[in-house]
């Protein structure tokens, strides 16, 4: 699995959950109970990974949404 995106932003990240679930894109949202523990320090963000075979599709659904600046690009 590759890095889409990193964030703090729970209702970003929750808006990006739902783009990628209605594109049909599997995701997993990696370090999310670790941020959580860390507490708001904004230290540890959280992780959101794709197959690489769907990182096209993923990147795609985010442009549609107009969210695509909160991606990795690289």
């Amino acid at each position: 699995m590759l890095e889409l995106l990193r964030t703090n932003d729970i209702v970003l990240l929750s808006l990006i959950e739902a783009v990628l679930a209605e594109a049909d894109v599997d995701f997993h949202v990696a370090d999310q109970f670790m941020s959580v523990l860390e507490g708001s320090t904004g230290f540890m963000q959280r992780r959101v990974l794709v197959a690489s075979t769907q990182m096209l599709r993923a990147r795609r659904a985010l442009d549609e949404a107009g969210l695509e600046q909160v991606f990795l690009r690289g």
